[in-house]
């Protein structure tokens, strides 16, 4: 899985044995005092026994959880291994990377600035910050757009381009598509410095942390607090789509700083931090926010179905319903470390989950499924069934894509359907697939490279025949299909057509083909030409982010600009 996909979450399949194997001793070690005078004492068996089904599923090394109400801290309970290999358990005083959870912080902190008369959510950012560099046709960016990912930038460029004459350029209008955004996040965090004067460290500990008595967190992600940090964990081989349970390495430690995701803290003071959403702004010294601040905070300001069909985004956090109640959340993913946070703000509970590992997921489904059981505790009400074991190899429909497929570069695909699962014949021996929605990995070393994506007779109607299949730049068909089967496009995108990369692990690594007369980014995401020699990501109608290629030398390019930052050829010379 490459940082590219991790951040689309792409498909999360399994493979191999987990990392916590069978038969290995399942660690759970309670941290907190209040666990044993908790009123939600009944559910912490139901909840481990879920943890630990899902971190098995999943192949997870580690977990942080807390819960919390409006009352305080419930339980800090930790499972697992911060030290796979010496067989060291996570432990309650250990920091866990909280990533773009980090975002929700910087919107407090920019709603106390609104309350004190010093940021105006609706005036031009360049009004505050004129070094930025940024040319729009459209209509202002504000604070407002930055807060709810709403302002046609680029998301994944440093907000500091590396050419000192280029300028970041907006897609459409701001206010009206929602883009995922760290770069806005980070660009909020030099407004935070710049209107209350502090570095951004200390804006955190004085108007979060110290509040609310989280004496353990860090603001900054540095070299400082690494012996403080579990160690962690990303995939072997990040260039590919990574299957879960795939195989894991140690991950560098890294340095972050900017407020699109630089805290690390403990499950206790996040424990702290949820009890104040869960009251609605009030802190144990008084209100971080008041009532109306509060308000705009956990308002539905934009769709974001990026977080799920349901749910729209407000200030740093995202806005949904869960059985009619309104729920905050957010999820962090970090190079090493995945995250969620849930809170119920009409019950008043929530649940904080971190895994010192990024694999492409989330521990969203346990961060749920506790706000579920304390909500029904609450309400003397049953417990709620755990969501039921995942079975990996399971594909609804097997027999739909069973068949020969003809390559039009030569080749054949052959797949055979047993019941509800799918196998590619491969050198005479069948290989399993895993995914779902015509989206599959072959857990093969041939077939690591790309996704396997099979393409049907009408693509809008999931219930017609399947007819086609493709894999990075080959492709398919078998005897149903019956449309054209030659393509005419500009060769010089056969120029572009390689492998690229940033050692930045927020960057990471792609492949750019060609495909039935189409540019694709690993066979997966259009590339679509735009304005003069830009060619832009058109997998969704509000991506903001675009390509350039450079520096043709024989044949190929060697260079290419992803949304204004260097991408080189991965090229044996």
């Amino acid at each position: 899985m490459s940082s590219f996909w991790s951040r689309r979450q792409f498909i999360n399949v399994s493979a191999q044995t987990a990392v916590l194997a069978a038969g290995t001793r399942f660690l759970v070690l309670d941290g907190s005092a209040e666990e044993s005078t908790s009123r939600y004492q009944a559910l912490f068996a139901p909840l481990d026994q879920f943890v630990e089904q899902y971190m098995r599923e999943q192949g997870a090394p580690g977990m942080t959880l807390v819960l919390a109400d409006r009352d305080g801290v419930q339980r800090v309970v930790t499972y697992g291994f911060s030290d796979v290999d010496r067989k060291i358990s996570v432990t309650p005083d250990q920091l866990f990377q909280i990533g773009s959870i980090s975002k929700s912080f910087a919107a407090h902190c920019a709603l106390q600035l609104h309350e004190e008369g010093k940021l105006d959510f609706h005036k031009p950012v360049l009004e505050y910050l004129p070094w930025f560099r940024m040319e729009t046709k459209f209509a202002p960016i504000t604070t407002h757009h930055l807060l709810t990912h709403t302002t046609g930038l680029p998301g994944d460029p440093p907000v500091f381009l590396s050419d000192p004459n280029a300028k970041h350029q907006t897609a459409y209008p701001p206010g009206n598509q929602f883009h995922y955004n760290n770069m806005c996040f980070v660009l909020l965090g030099h407004l935070l410095v710049t209107l209350d004067g502090r570095p951004l460290s200390e804006i955190f500990r004085k108007r979060v942390f110290e509040p609310l008595g989280m004496t353990k967190s860090e603001p900054v992600i540095t070299l400082d607090v690494r012996a403080r940090t579990a160690r962690s964990y990303n995939a072997f081989q990040n260039d590919r789509p990574y299957p879960m349970c795939g195989r894991l390495a140690e991950a560098p430690y890294v340095v972050i700083t900017d407020a699109s995701g630089c805290i690390a803290s403990t499950p206790e003071d996040m424990g702290r931090y949820i009890q104040m959403i869960a009251s609605h702004g009030k802190g144990p010294k008084g209100a971080l926010l008041n009532e109306q601040s509060f308000a705009l905070f956990s308002h539905p300001h934009i769709k974001a179905e990026e977080f799920g069909p349901t749910a729209s985004y407000g200030y740093g956090i995202a806005v949904d319903t869960l059985e009619g109640h309104r729920v905050l959340r957010h999820t962090g993913g970090m190079v090493s470390f995945a995250s969620a946070l849930q809170v119920d703000i009409d019950a008043g509970v929530g649940a904080f989950a971190s895994i010192n590992a990024m694999q492409g997921y989330r521990p969203n489904p346990v961060a749920q499924y506790a706000i579920e059981l304390m909500r029904a505790q609450r309400e003397s009400k049953p417990h709620p069934a755990a969501p039921a074991p995942r079975d990996i190899y399971k594909v609804e429909h097997a027999a739909a894509y069973a068949g020969t497929f003809q390559g039009s570069k030569g080749g054949k695909l052959e797949f055979v359907a047993e019941g509800d699962k799918l196998f590619l014949v491969h050198e005479g021996k069948r290989v399993a697939l895993e995914g779902s929605n015509d989206a599959f990995l072959v857990l093969h070393p041939d077939f690591d490279r790309f996704p396997l994506l099979f393409g049907r007779a009408d693509a809008k109607d999931g219930k017609s025949p399947v007819v086609e299949a493709s894999w990075g730049s080959e492709w398919f068909t078998n005897a149903k299909y019956s449309g054209p089967k030659t393509f005419d496009y500009p060769k010089e995108w056969d120029t572009f057509a390689g492998h690229y990369r940033n050692e930045s692990p927020w960057i990471g690594s792609f492949h750019v083909l060609v495909r039935k007369g189409k540019l694709f980014i690993d066979g997966v995401i259009p590339l679509e030409p735009a304005a003069g020699d830009i060619y832009r990501l058109s997998d969704e109608e509000s991506n903001t982010e675009w390509i350039r290629f450079t520096e043709i030398v024989n044949g190929h390019a060697m260079k290419i600009k992803f949304s204004g930052e260097d991408m080189w050829r991965v090229a044996a010379l």
